[in-house]
């Protein structure tokens, strides 16, 4: 069963794109080990929380400019062509909805990072 995930996640890089999914995980691991980093410094708490709150913004919107890219090759695959499918239309879809995904998914984490930080800061203040 454990196989079986990795082997669906390592599917889902490929399709959405190796030129946006694998810089979007870079960043979900930095974003990941800055927060792991973070719990362990007191004193930069502030600063690393910032570099979070960058990272993953940036993560979100480089998923998003990846949809766009996508959808506009295949808009111009679509206009070029004479007659397509519904399920080819599906699938492109499909694939270009996974970039922006995996980047919202990487700002949420983030950002799960920095509330525990932050809540982990006023507990020590209190």
């Amino acid at each position: 069963m454990r196989f079986l995930f990795f082997g669906q996640f390592s599917d889902r890089m490929r399709e959405g794109g190796a030129d946006f999914m694998y810089p979007i995980l870079l960043m979900l691991l930095i974003c990941i080990g800055l927060s792991i980093y973070a719990f362990l410094k007191i004193e930069k708490v502030k600063k690393l929380k910032e570099i979070i709150s960058h990272v993953s913004l940036f993560a979100l919107v480089y998923g998003f400019l990846g949809m766009m890219i996508g959808l506009i090759g295949a808009f111009d695959a679509i206009s070029v062509a004479n007659d397509f499918s519904s399920s080819v239309l599906a699938a492109g879809l499909k694939i270009g909805l996974l970039s922006p995904t995996f980047g919202m998914f990487t700002f949420l984490i983030a950002r799960v990072g920095i509330i525990a930080l932050t809540i982990k800061a006023k507990n020590e203040n209190a």
